[in-house]
């Protein structure tokens, strides 16, 4: 695939998913690429290796959570090779993004990378999510393909501001791990996501702190697509 090739397939892939990306934002998204293809030849970072899969598998597949986001303040647990959070901190400029991810050379690849690229609204957190206590919880709390949803807020629920949400990409819809959310969560809706070039079945889950005033307004909302 030519370089041509691979800008028409973010800018194309962007527009599908309601994501416009500028010229800049496309070339700092095939750089971030770049770095993962280049860190893939001496430690394994990601099981997917081929430049369309990532384009389309970590890049696009990052980018389709960005019409959930709300507020400024978004983390990423569990962050891995820096997706989602690299490309929504690439794609959304004035939210902060902190990275969190408890292997030490995945963390240390994240950082390298957000320098390389200027992303100043970066933070990277090398840390275990249970164990990281922010000074002011997040509007937006993220994590792609990890664990099971009652895991996810167990580690992770903390982080979340009382009306933030947390978004759990998965792939199938996960209806027994929705059944067996805690009582302190809500789940607010299940987003079904079509990726560009893509067959693959993804979901995001939208997920809530299930206080009594919250509860009453969301029955009325809650949506499962």
């Amino acid at each position: 695939m030519s370089s041509e090739s691979e800008r028409e397939l973010l800018l194309e892939g962007g527009r599908e998913l309601r994501v416009p990306l500028t010229s800049a934002q496309v070339e700092a998204l095939l750089r971030l690429v770049d770095e993962v293809e280049s860190a893939n030849a001496q430690f394994n970072l990601t099981a997917i290796r081929d430049r369309p899969g990532m384009l389309r598998k970590h890049v696009l597949d990052s980018l389709s959570v960005q019409t959930l986001l709300r507020g400024t303040r978004v983390a990423d647990v569990g962050t891995g090779a820096g997706f989602p959070g690299l490309p929504l901190a690439i794609s959304n400029p004035k939210r902060r993004f902190t990275l969190i991810e408890a292997t030490g050379k995945k963390a240390r690849f994240v950082e390298r990378t957000a320098r390389l690229l200027a992303l100043g609204n970066v933070e990277v957190v090398h840390n275990r999510a249970e164990s990281y206590r922010p000074f002011e919880p997040f509007d937006a709390v993220l994590a792609r393909a990890l664990s099971s949803l009652a895991d996810f807020v167990a580690y992770a629920g903390h982080l979340c501001a009382p009306d933030g949400r947390l978004l759990a990409m998965k792939g199938k819809r996960p209806d027994e791990e929705l059944s067996a959310l805690p009582k302190a969560f809500r789940a607010v809706a299940v987003h079904r996501v079509k990726l560009p070039g893509l067959d693959d079945e993804r979901h995001i889950v939208e997920l809530s702190l299930a206080g009594p005033d919250r509860s009453r307004g969301q029955n009325r909302r809650t949506r499962f697509a």
